[in-house]
């Protein structure tokens, strides 16, 4: 069982958002091991719900909130 399953998935996807929107700020955050956990379960989850996660605007609309920059 991945550990982030224990998480509501909304509340996950809001953490992912606000990790990524503070990388310009924050570059070190790029090597973080929980943010790449985080999106590689995320991105998981998302295929499962038929996302091409490839796609920006598809990846973005299913994570919620605004376009994503760089991803």
């Amino acid at each position: 069982m991945n550990h982030l399953e224990r998480y509501p998935l909304d509340e996950l996807k809001l953490i992912y958002r606000t990790l990524h929107a503070a990388l310009p700020e924050n570059p070190e955050l790029m090597d973080s091991v929980l943010l790449e956990e985080l999106q590689g379960y995320l991105q998981t989850r998302a295929r499962e719900a038929g996302v091409d996660v490839s796609l920006h605007a598809q990846w973005a609309a299913w994570l919620g909130g605004e376009l994503l920059r760089g991803l």
